[in-house]
């Protein structure tokens, strides 16, 4: 198996290299996309883009990609560079000519401006009085059959051959309540309040005691099943809160914490002697499109993809005539996430594209 490590274009029009390889990485030909012929203008250009990622988190100088091309940010840049940029050597007045690191830096800007969809991190965040709480609900029980445990331990001495009895239970808390043993765990939880949840707590921790009569003899083994498993117990109640939550607030208002986002550098895996397969050509086997490697793009952020189906390679032959540009999002490249009951996901979209001609802004496209 051989790691094929797929940078952005961008970078390899600036002459990055990958920053960890290995004797099986396999870096692709980048050498027809650099821009500038010499070190020292790639050192400027490369000093240029670094400056510029500086900006990501600066919205309220850079909203977008497109203010990179303001007067004001591109002076802004430029005196920056001017400041970190060494030459390699010493130059001698007369002999040896530097790089014009005013060009190189207008260059370096137009090239990220052209290699970047303008997707802003946008947050959006409550003002105002925030209440939250839980609303009232019936617990789903029917996988709950927790069943008594023996109160007592019977230990069996090989020596002596003697037996003794250990009570287990003889220090347990014992609730006046049955539904306390619950409640006590419940409040525990960071987005529980017993003040203003007391009433819900004690109704869904009577509903389970009510279950647990169901299907256990008398109130002794209900109170055995809680002292044993409340902790579980209180878990599986929380968890159904979690899809019965509410909120209100006064109003939200809108954060752009970024104005732009740069690619993520990606690594895929191939089989050595395998090459990178035209995206543009049907594949015959299409259950191995998972483990090949696409290249040949011309619109794509990209020079290597990689599919999870073969309906996303056809997608791409579109996207790849059709929209500005386009690519595939590495993971953790945009940081959305959601939650789902108790769990918080991350959203990955499968695709990003943008078509100026339809919206003037990034499309999105997802194949699911």
């Amino acid at each position: 198996m051989a790691t094929v490590v797929s940078q952005p274009r961008l970078d390899s029009m600036l002459g990055f290299l990958p920053q960890q390889t290995t004797e099986s990485t396999y870096i692709p030909a980048k050498d027809e996309l650099r821009v500038f012929m010499t070190a020292e203008e790639e050192k400027v250009a490369q000093i240029t883009r670094d400056v510029i990622r500086s900006l990501e988190s600066q919205p309220q100088t850079v909203p977008s990609i497109g203010y990179l091309q303001d007067a004001k940010v591109q002076e802004m840049v430029l005196q920056e560079v001017a400041a970190q940029y060494r030459p390699a050597q010493l130059e001698i007045e007369g002999v040896a000519e530097g790089p014009n690191i005013a060009a190189v830096v207008a260059i370096t800007t137009e090239l990220v401006v052209q290699q970047t969809i303008a997707i802003p991190r946008i947050l959006v965040v409550p003002k105002g009085d925030v209440t939250s709480g839980f609303n009232l609900f019936k617990l789903a029980m029917s996988n709950i059959n927790y069943q008594p445990v023996d109160r007592d331990i019977l230990i069996q001495y090989l020596r002596e051959h003697q037996q003794e009895t250990l009570a287990a239970l003889g220090n347990a808390q014992t609730e006046l309540r049955l539904e306390n043993y619950l409640v006590r765990v419940l409040v525990d939880f960071d987005d529980i309040s017993y003040d203003n949840h007391a009433d819900l707590l004690y109704d869904l921790a009577g509903q389970m005691v009510v279950h647990l009569k169901t299907h256990l003899k008398d109130e002794s083994e209900v109170q055995n099943v809680l002292q044993y498993y409340h902790r579980q117990l209180a878990e599986f109640i929380h968890a159904q809160m979690q899809f019965n939550h509410w909120e209100k607030v006064a109003g939200y208002e809108v954060v752009v914490s970024k104005g732009f986002t740069a690619l993520k550098e990606r690594a895929f895996n191939k089989l050595a002697e395998e090459p990178l397969y035209d995206f543009r050509q049907p594949v015959n086997d299409k259950s191995r499109i998972a483990q090949m490697v696409f290249g040949g793009f011309k619109r794509c952020l990209y020079g290597e993809e990689k599919f999870q189906s073969d309906s996303e390679r056809m997608l791409s032959v579109i996207l790849d005539r059709e929209a500005e540009k386009w690519f595939k999002p590495a993971r953790s490249q945009f940081q959305i996430f959601y939650k789902c009951g108790a769990d918080q996901r991350e959203y990955q979209p499968d695709f990003v594209a943008e078509n100026m001609s339809i919206t003037g802004l990034a499309a999105q496209f997802v194949v699911t």
